[in-house]
């Protein structure tokens, strides 16, 4: 298969799944859903004109059903909120037209101004909408069953629009009860909303959907938390967001100046808001903020006839603007259309989009953090409760059964792999016994340990006090890196040098004072230590100057750390260092090929790669994408990788230019141990499944094109999709336990190990659950595997061993980490590719704030110094 006339076809499990490790009984939140093959469903176009906004257009719905049952054949169809809906009768005609008016609701009851409501229009409007109805086509679900029943045949796709019509359905009650965002719903009922800070709002919700899976159809269902705009006055709003509008009803004369103005703008764009100095269902989108003051704003009424804004609400409604140097909200693109901030409140139930402070993370993070047993009384409480997706009369309608348990299946738990550590050291080899199966260095050296002789040290702030303690630091990390194997001078090669926080803001005189440390090194500077007052966003200048323009790898920290010198604290440092250097903290005691002697061979090096792209913001709709590829450079230990990074098109998900960073790897490679990479296991983080196809088609083209660009060259390739962005949750089950032991057991996460390869993973594909890391807050969350492509025929045992064993080696840590370091490195080289990009790219956007119809070509990245190029500088 996969020639270039074919199609690519995801690969098949290659076996009825893997048979290593101690066998554990899991709960999945998968709930099993059967429905009836021979049940037809109607599909319908709905148009509805003028077009509604979603929650007029659910309205509507409801109202057509209510009033035209005759016609809808007595039918209660399922509604996506747009253009669809689903019916599991036929309705009397293929196509109907309707009419049908709708009382606009007053928003009187959250009337901020009690003046005003006397002069409300006293009636509710009528508003007229024209629905025209016509059939699409008939679905049947026999080709689902077909598709999940294991005698169906290998190839057929997966029936996407019989198993839509079934998502609609079983979203049809949520959505009426509940705000949805994305796959998720949300609602005040599930436990209240918590004020997170700036005009925000914590809201509890719950995910669901629908997935095709080994045991049938199953839904999965998750607890979800997210942050939405408060529903207050948009006065009030600018004053809990931005800390320099705090005082703003006292101080009514304000007027904005300069920056403030665009961080208003910013802070209100696209926002939807109502207005209450009249009854309106009207919502309208904020476009932006008018140039002139309020009190200067002039516009022209239906005659033609020049008005005073101030005037106007003065006579129409008998209202005095109070906050006359504001501007107005704008709210046409083309058109003058100006609203008084003081007469707006921000409707209820929009998503929060803009980048949440530290603060506002942790408090959404702990909203979301939910012990196992928690977590699990939570998501059945959503499919017992009122909102959730079994709340109505919808499966009923489509004959359709949704258990209410969750699905119960055999996990394995695959032993830990024993470790080698430095030579120097008292323990040499040591298996990770543990229950979290973290190891130790405190009698033992790291497997390679670097030489720092030429580093030096540069403070940013920091009192007297915090400052006085710098000596005692140098010296204590000195000593911990010498206890870990590790060589770091117990002199730096100029004094410690001290500068006030300010200078982080200057670009320019930050590089100068960069470039005069590494001409006092003779431009020879291994490493740059930087302590810092606080986070500080020059912290991405200073890593971009220090890696692209003067060549040394830096390591940050806070002063905070300095004060208490935990010996955790100058471990991780050390191990950093060290990582970042050249060195490495631990290697496999069995090393792969002997794990793996059916394919991997000591003198046929292997290459593992990982890829990942990070994009801007959701509301930047400017920067471009940033695409990284990491190469592991060694063999057999595959610890040590060198990175690529290229900006691409803004949020574009295929890596555009994977061939030329994948054909640097090989160069690399070859270099360091030259050969060519027998074979290449490519993990590519960060892809939903709608996209498998499309990566598997383009990336796996660039993959090979690039290897032949060496003469004869066409290794095996392994492609596999690695995600951590999806809502399958396992948790402990041992029922015959006795109670106080079984709660404390329900309360733990399920052990570094574990993988799932049946039930509940895809019906015919490769892919499986593996959680590596032990979860310390929270409930773990498995990291999928699905793999795409393979030539080198791993079995299920085989890859799940590997996969394992890798997660052992991440350099920062003593720990198995959560995702196969190449993915976990690729994630970390392309979020440094963005801090790159997003310091240099602030000015450019200051000057040119033009709204364009397309994203601008993407700015390349600067290029990376030859010194710390093969480095690991970015983890």
């Amino acid at each position: 298969m996969g020639s270039s006339g074919q199609a690519l076809v995801a690969a098949r499990r290659p076996d009825s799944g893997g048979v290593e490790g101690h066998v554990i009984t899991l709960l999945a939140n998968h709930f099993l859903v059967r429905f009836n093959s021979s049940q037809r469903i109607f599909h319908y176009n709905v148009d509805i004109f003028p077009s509604p906004s979603k929650e007029v257009a659910r309205m509507i719905k409801q109202k057509l059903v209510e009033d035209n049952s005759a016609v809808l054949s007595g039918a209660f169809p399922a509604y996506d909120g747009r253009k669809n809906f689903y019916s599991p009768v036929e309705f009397r005609n293929d196509r109907l037209e309707f009419y049908i008016s709708l009382p606009i609701p007053t928003s009187k009851s959250s009337l901020p101004f009690g003046e005003l409501s006397d002069f409300q229009e006293k009636h509710q409007q009528l508003k007229l909408f024209r629905i025209n109805i016509k059939l699409v086509s008939k679905l049947d679900g026999k080709e689902l069953s077909r598709y999940l029943s294991k005698e169906g045949d290998d190839w057929i796709p997966l029936p996407q629009d019989y198993l839509h019509a079934l998502d609609v359905v079983l979203r049809e009650s949520p959505m009426e009860k509940c705000i949805p965002v994305g796959r998720s719903f949300y609602s005040s009922s599930m436990g209240g909303t918590k004020e997170i800070g700036g005009g925000a709002i914590g809201l509890r919700g719950f995910f669901q959907s629908l997935r095709p899976t080994q045991q049938g159809l199953a839904l999965n269902v998750d607890f979800s938390v997210t942050a939405f705009h408060e529903s207050i006055g948009v006065i009030p709003y600018l004053q809990k967001r931005l800390k320099f509008l705090r005082d703003l009803p006292q101080n009514k004369t304000r007027s904005l100046i300069g920056e403030e103005r665009k961080e208003v703008e910013k802070a209100l764009k696209n926002i939807r808001v109502f207005v209450c100095h009249r009854e309106t269902v009207q919502r309208y989108r904020v476009f932006g903020l008018t140039e002139e003051a309020t009190d200067n704003l002039w516009f022209a009424d239906r005659d033609g006839k020049n008005l005073r804004l101030v005037s106007y609400f003065k006579d129409h409604y008998n209202y005095d603007i109070k906050f006359r140097n504001l501007p107005c909200l704008q709210i046409s693109r083309s058109k003058p259309c100006y609203l008084p901030m003081e007469l707006c409140m921000i409707c209820e139930g929009q998503k929060f989009l803009g980048k949440l402070s530290d603060d506002q993370t942790a408090k959404i993070l702990k909203m979301g953090c939910q012990r196992p047993k928690e977590r699990r009384t939570i998501i059945h409480e959503v499919m017992r409760g009122s909102v959730g997706p079994t709340s109505g009369n919808q499966s009923r309608e489509f004959k359709l059964h949704v258990s209410r348990e969750m699905t119960r299946l055999n996990g394995r738990i695959l032993q830990p792999p024993k470790l080698r550590l430095g030579d120097g050291g008292l323990i040499r080899d040591l298996i990770p016994s543990r229950q979290d199966r973290q190891w130790n260095l405190a009698d033992s050296h790291v497997f390679e340990g670097t030489r720092i002789e030429r580093w030096a040290l540069i403070s940013f702030g920091g009192t007297p006090e915090q400052k006085s303690n710098i000596p005692k630091f140098i010296n204590q990390l000195s000593q911990r890196c010498e206890h870990l194997g590790i060589f770091l001078s117990k002199n730096t090669i100029i004094s410690p040098q001290y500068e006030p926080t300010q200078v982080l803001n200057n670009v320019a005189l930050l590089e100068s004072k960069l470039k005069k440390i590494q001409k006092a090194a003779s431009n020879n500077l291994q490493l740059l230590i930087c302590i810092m007052e606080k986070r500080h966003r020059g912290y991405a200048d200073l890593k971009r100057i220090a890696e692209t323009n003067v060549g040394v790898v830096s390591q940050c920290c806070l002063f905070t750390n300095l004060g208490k010198l935990s010996s955790q604290f100058l471990s991780n440092l050390s191990l950093k260092i060290n990582a970042k250097l050249g060195g490495c903290t631990v290697a496999l005691y069995n090393s792969l090929p002997s794990q793996i002697p059916r394919l991997l061979h000591s003198d046929e090096p292997v290459i593992f790669m990982g890829a990942d792209v990070t994009h801007p913001h959701p509301l930047d709709d400017f920067s471009p994408s940033v695409a990284a590829v990491v190469g592991s450079m060694n063999w057999p230990a595959a610890n040590k990788y060198a990175s690529r990074m290229r900006s691409q098109t803004h949020r574009q998900e295929i890596i555009q230019d994977l061939g030329s960073m994948v054909k640097e790897l090989l160069d690399d490679f070859y270099k360091e141990a030259n050969k060519l990479p027998k074979r290449i296991m490519f993990f590519r983080d960060g892809v939903s499944e709608t996209q498998f196809h499309k990566v598997l088609q383009e990336e796996l083209k660039s993959i090979r094109e690039a290897c032949s660009r060496f003469p004869c060259y066409k290794p095996p390739i392994t492609f596999a999709v690695v995600q951590k962005r999806h809502h399958t949750r396992l948790f402990p089950c041992e029922t015959d336990l006795s109670s106080s032991i079984q709660d404390q057991f329900y309360n733990e996460n399920i052990p570094p190990g574990t993988v799932v390869d049946t039930v509940i993973t895809h019906p015919k594909e490769f892919d499986f659950y593996l959680c590596s890391h032990w979860g310390v807050k929270g409930t773990s969350r498995p990291t999928h595997y699905h793999v795409l492509w393979d030539e080198n025929q791993f079995t299920s045992d085989e890859l799940q061993k590997l996969v394992y064993n890798l997660c052992y080696t991440f350099v920062r840590c003593t720990k198995p980490v959560s995702l196969v370091p190449p993915a976990y490195y690729a994630h970390l080289a392309a979020y440094r590719g963005r801090l790159y990009i997003e310091r240099s790219e602030s000015s450019m956007r200051n000057a040119c704030t033009i709204s364009r119809a397309s994203p601008p070509k993407a700015t390349p990245l600067p290029k990376l110094s030859e010194k710390v190029k093969n480095l690991m500088f970015y983890c």
